[in-house]
Protein backbone atom coordinates (compact mmCIF):
# COMPACT_ATOMS: atom_id res chain seq x y z
CA UNK A 1 0.00 0.00 0.00
CA UNK A 2 2.80 2.42 0.95
CA UNK A 3 4.42 1.92 -2.62
CA UNK A 4 1.19 3.13 -4.40
CA UNK A 5 0.97 6.24 -2.38
CA UNK A 6 4.84 7.47 -3.27
CA UNK A 7 3.74 6.83 -7.31
CA UNK A 8 4.30 10.03 -9.46
CA UNK A 9 0.98 12.07 -9.94
CA UNK A 10 -0.33 14.49 -12.25
CA UNK A 11 -0.67 17.27 -9.01
CA UNK A 12 3.40 17.51 -8.47
CA UNK A 13 2.94 21.07 -7.50
CA UNK A 14 1.19 21.85 -3.90
CA UNK A 15 1.92 25.63 -3.86
CA UNK A 16 3.93 28.44 -5.49
CA UNK A 17 4.59 31.54 -3.27
CA UNK A 18 6.22 35.09 -3.80
CA UNK A 19 7.71 36.80 -1.05
CA UNK A 20 9.54 39.80 -0.30
CA UNK A 21 13.05 40.69 1.68
CA UNK A 22 10.85 40.45 4.60
CA UNK A 23 8.96 37.72 4.66
CA UNK A 24 5.38 39.04 3.49
CA UNK A 25 3.75 37.33 1.24
CA UNK A 26 3.08 39.19 -2.27
CA UNK A 27 1.19 36.49 -4.04
CA UNK A 28 0.90 32.70 -2.94
CA UNK A 29 -1.30 29.81 -4.64
CA UNK A 30 -1.54 26.66 -3.02
CA UNK A 31 -3.03 23.56 -4.55
CA UNK A 32 -3.59 21.03 -1.90
CA UNK A 33 -6.06 21.87 0.78
CA UNK A 34 -5.27 19.11 2.84
CA UNK A 35 -1.46 20.54 3.45
CA UNK A 36 -2.27 24.48 4.71
CA UNK A 37 -6.37 24.56 4.77
CA UNK A 38 -6.60 27.81 6.46
CA UNK A 39 -4.53 31.35 5.79
CA UNK A 40 -3.07 31.01 8.82
CA UNK A 41 -1.67 27.70 8.39
CA UNK A 42 -0.31 29.02 5.58
CA UNK A 43 1.39 32.04 6.51
CA UNK A 44 2.99 30.10 9.47
CA UNK A 45 4.70 28.26 6.97
CA UNK A 46 5.68 30.66 4.82
CA UNK A 47 7.56 32.93 7.82
CA UNK A 48 8.94 29.45 8.75
CA UNK A 49 9.85 28.86 4.88
CA UNK A 50 11.57 32.49 4.88
CA UNK A 51 13.41 31.97 7.91
CA UNK A 52 14.97 28.93 7.28
CA UNK A 53 16.06 30.04 3.38
CA UNK A 54 16.66 33.80 3.39
CA UNK A 55 20.32 33.70 4.27
CA UNK A 56 20.79 30.61 2.88
CA UNK A 57 22.74 29.75 -0.34
CA UNK A 58 21.19 26.39 -1.32
CA UNK A 59 18.13 25.59 -4.02
CA UNK A 60 16.17 22.98 -2.18
CA UNK A 61 14.76 22.50 1.83
CA UNK A 62 12.64 19.91 3.30
CA UNK A 63 9.91 21.77 5.27
CA UNK A 64 7.11 20.50 6.70
CA UNK A 65 7.35 17.33 5.19
CA UNK A 66 7.58 19.32 1.99
CA UNK A 67 10.10 19.71 -0.80
CA UNK A 68 10.73 23.36 -1.71
CA UNK A 69 12.96 24.68 -4.32
CA UNK A 70 13.54 28.50 -4.49
CA UNK A 71 15.21 31.10 -5.89
CA UNK A 72 15.94 35.23 -4.88
CA UNK A 73 16.87 38.03 -6.60
CA UNK A 74 17.31 41.84 -5.37
CA UNK A 75 14.23 41.98 -3.08
CA UNK A 76 12.07 38.70 -4.18
CA UNK A 77 12.16 35.28 -2.84
CA UNK A 78 10.11 32.60 -5.42
CA UNK A 79 9.49 29.15 -4.25
CA UNK A 80 7.61 25.84 -5.35
CA UNK A 81 5.97 22.92 -3.35
CA UNK A 82 5.97 19.44 -3.71
CA UNK A 83 5.44 16.86 -1.71
CA UNK A 84 8.29 15.05 0.02
CA UNK A 85 8.80 12.50 -2.64
CA UNK A 86 8.39 14.44 -5.16
CA UNK A 87 11.26 14.59 -8.08
CA UNK A 88 13.04 17.90 -7.17
CA UNK A 89 14.26 18.22 -10.83
CA UNK A 90 10.29 18.59 -11.89
CA UNK A 91 10.24 21.16 -9.29
CA UNK A 92 13.15 23.09 -10.59
CA UNK A 93 11.78 23.29 -13.64
CA UNK A 94 8.77 24.99 -12.51
CA UNK A 95 10.77 27.48 -10.18
CA UNK A 96 12.91 28.18 -13.11
CA UNK A 97 9.77 28.78 -15.81
CA UNK A 98 7.92 30.76 -13.06
CA UNK A 99 11.30 33.03 -12.58
CA UNK A 100 12.26 33.39 -16.51
CA UNK A 101 8.34 33.81 -17.37
CA UNK A 102 7.77 36.73 -14.17
CA UNK A 103 11.57 38.27 -15.61
CA UNK A 104 10.44 38.12 -19.59
CA UNK A 105 6.69 39.84 -18.14
CA UNK A 106 8.52 42.33 -16.08
CA UNK A 107 11.38 43.00 -18.65
CA UNK A 108 14.47 41.67 -16.80
CA UNK A 109 13.57 44.33 -14.28
CA UNK A 110 12.29 41.71 -11.53
CA UNK A 111 11.85 43.67 -8.02
CA UNK A 112 8.75 44.09 -5.95
CA UNK A 113 7.89 47.69 -7.51
CA UNK A 114 7.74 46.14 -10.61
CA UNK A 115 6.27 43.07 -10.08
CA UNK A 116 3.11 44.65 -7.92
CA UNK A 117 2.84 46.87 -11.12
CA UNK A 118 1.84 44.12 -13.17
CA UNK A 119 0.55 41.53 -10.41
CA UNK A 120 -2.56 40.41 -12.59
CA UNK A 121 -0.10 39.40 -15.67
CA UNK A 122 2.34 37.44 -12.78
CA UNK A 123 -0.89 36.15 -11.36
CA UNK A 124 -2.07 34.46 -14.99
CA UNK A 125 2.03 33.82 -15.73
CA UNK A 126 1.30 31.12 -12.22
CA UNK A 127 -2.25 30.08 -13.96
CA UNK A 128 -0.51 29.17 -16.98
CA UNK A 129 2.02 26.88 -15.32
CA UNK A 130 0.43 25.62 -13.14
CA UNK A 131 -3.84 24.85 -12.46
CA UNK A 132 -4.70 23.01 -9.35
CA UNK A 133 -1.11 21.22 -9.18
CA UNK A 134 -0.96 19.96 -12.21
CA UNK A 135 1.60 21.35 -14.25
CA UNK A 136 0.36 23.12 -17.68
CA UNK A 137 3.81 24.37 -18.95
CA UNK A 138 7.61 24.49 -18.13
CA UNK A 139 7.84 26.61 -21.24
CA UNK A 140 8.87 30.38 -20.28
CA UNK A 141 8.23 31.92 -23.61
CA UNK A 142 5.26 30.21 -24.07
CA UNK A 143 4.05 31.26 -20.64
CA UNK A 144 4.50 34.65 -21.86
CA UNK A 145 2.60 34.59 -25.55
CA UNK A 146 -0.22 32.66 -22.80
CA UNK A 147 -0.72 35.96 -21.18
CA UNK A 148 0.63 38.64 -23.69
CA UNK A 149 -2.29 41.20 -23.95
CA UNK A 150 -1.96 41.63 -27.83
CA UNK A 151 -5.40 40.66 -29.12
CA UNK A 152 -4.76 41.17 -32.90
CA UNK A 153 -5.33 38.40 -34.86
CA UNK A 154 -6.00 35.60 -32.27
CA UNK A 155 -9.30 34.00 -32.40
CA UNK A 156 -11.18 34.04 -29.72
CA UNK A 157 -11.56 30.48 -28.44
CA UNK A 158 -7.57 30.68 -28.01
CA UNK A 159 -7.62 34.11 -25.98
CA UNK A 160 -6.33 34.34 -22.57
CA UNK A 161 -8.85 36.08 -20.01
CA UNK A 162 -6.52 39.10 -19.97
CA UNK A 163 -6.72 39.27 -23.64
CA UNK A 164 -10.67 38.97 -23.66
CA UNK A 165 -10.98 41.20 -21.17
CA UNK A 166 -8.45 43.84 -22.61
CA UNK A 167 -10.48 43.82 -25.73
CA UNK A 168 -13.58 44.50 -24.44
CA UNK A 169 -11.82 47.28 -22.67
CA UNK A 170 -10.91 48.69 -26.00
CA UNK A 171 -13.92 48.00 -27.23
CA UNK A 172 -16.15 49.93 -24.72
CA UNK A 173 -13.76 52.97 -24.68
CA UNK A 174 -13.55 53.48 -28.30
CA UNK A 175 -17.39 53.36 -27.80
CA UNK A 176 -17.39 55.56 -25.43
CA UNK A 177 -15.44 58.32 -26.57
CA UNK A 178 -17.44 58.04 -30.22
Amino acid sequence: MDGLLLEPTLYTVKGMVILDNDGHRILAKYYDPSVFPTSKEQKGFEKNLFNKTHRANAEIIMLDGLTCVYKSNVDLFFYVMGSSHENELILMSVLQCLYDSISQILRKNVEKRTLLENLEIVMLAMDEICDGGIILEADPTSVVQGVALRTDDIPLGEQTVAQVLQSAKEQIKSAILK
